[in-house]
């Protein structure tokens, strides 16, 4: 058993265990139908502010698309459409770069990847010695493209090294 699938079937019990999970819930995107597409490794262009906003159009067309690609009926759970590879850390904004992530899953879903894009973004652009060169931005682009669940393991050994947006921002007006 390669340990991928290891590691998805452990994550399809504990979530199991967990509660209100389907058991169609995606805890990690199917490889054959998104494999994570980046458009730019680029630090000058992902780092300057308001960069994924200024990418981000995935139609609602695409989305439902998405949700058909992956078997799930989005009014029976609480789920979003998600980039694999985040538009922040330089993802494309297209189908084989989305995947339908449930936010019900404990501990994997939508919110904890989140986090860890909020924590990648910032080792990429923010980093103690100023923005990442283009192969260490490649390399989380790789990473989280290949297992997000391995890489928040990596870069998030506590909870407080990936606090989620607002409470990274608490205080802050």
């Amino acid at each position: 058993m390669s340990q991928l699938t290891r590691l998805s079937a452990i994550a399809f019990l504990t979530l199991g265990a967990a509660g209100p999970v389907l058991a169609a819930d995606p805890v990690l995107p199917d490889p054959q139908l998104t494999p994570g597409v980046v458009v730019t490794s680029d630090p000058a262009i992902i780092c300057h502010a308001g960069y994924s906003r200024s990418v981000r159009h995935t139609s609602g067309r695409m989305k439902h698309e998405i949700y058909v690609e992956y078997g799930v009926d989005h009014s029976g759970g609480h789920y979003e459409v998600d980039h694999l590879v985040p538009l922040s850390l330089g993802g494309a904004d297209v189908a084989r770069n989305l995947w339908v992530q449930s936010y019900d899953g404990n501990p994997w879903n939508a919110h904890r990847k989140d986090r860890l894009e909020w924590r990648l973004l910032h080792l990429a652009c923010y980093g103690p010695d100023g923005p990442l060169p283009a192969a260490g931005i490649a390399a989380l682009q790789h990473d989280i493209a290949a297992n997000w669940i391995l890489t928040y393991q990596k870069y998030c050994p506590t909870e407080a090294d990936c606090p989620s947006y607002s409470a990274s921002h608490a205080g802050e007006e």
